[in-house]
């Protein structure tokens, strides 16, 4: 995966690049935020750059992964795999959100962890059949949220006031 980024680093201008960083999975903004302050970036425009690019794959999220997942069930090779990801999204991220509603789904993409954020939490969102517009809406708040706090965590506190 490292020399994946890397490669990415080299091929496209440093905009592209911290947005296409965004929107992979398990990266998504925790990881293009810092990526994209180290290569000179100014801080808040990483952070718009990521938050943008984190986001594109929320809609075909929770738009599409039921039905692949319905087909993709049917087929030896990736039963076990849905049937995993399934679990562990809903045994991870399913309780919050369901206890919470929508302000769970807020906070189960807010922080910056592994295993949430925007793909943990439109995957739950869907399989828990979450209205497109609240999901959506969460997740985009949630992941402001995060995108804060990475920020910061990534500049400094002290670097945003001095």
């Amino acid at each position: 995966m490292e020399s994946f980024v890397k490669e990415i680093l080299n091929f496209l201008p440093r905009e592209l690049a911290v947005l296409f960083i965004a929107a992979l999975p398990v990266i998504e903004l925790r990881g293009a935020i810092p990526i994209g302050i180290s290569l000179g970036l100014s801080p808040f425009y990483t952070t718009i750059i990521s938050l943008i690019g984190s986001m594109i794959p929320a809609p075909f999220i929770l738009f599409t992964i039921k039905p692949i997942f319905v087909r993709l069930k049917k087929t030896r090779l990736f039963k076990k795999l849905v049937d995993k990801l399934t679990d562990r999204s809903l045994k991870y991220n399913g309780e919050k959100i369901q206890k919470y509603g929508v302000w769970g789904l807020v906070l189960v993409v807010a922080i910056p962890l592994p295993g949430t954020g925007v793909w943990s939490g439109s995957l739950a969102a869907a399989l828990l059949n979450m209205q497109f517009k609240q999901a959506l809406s969460a997740i985009f708040i949630g992941n402001i949220i995060a995108a804060i706090l990475v920020m910061i965590l990534s500049y400094g506190v002290g670097s945003l006031f001095f």
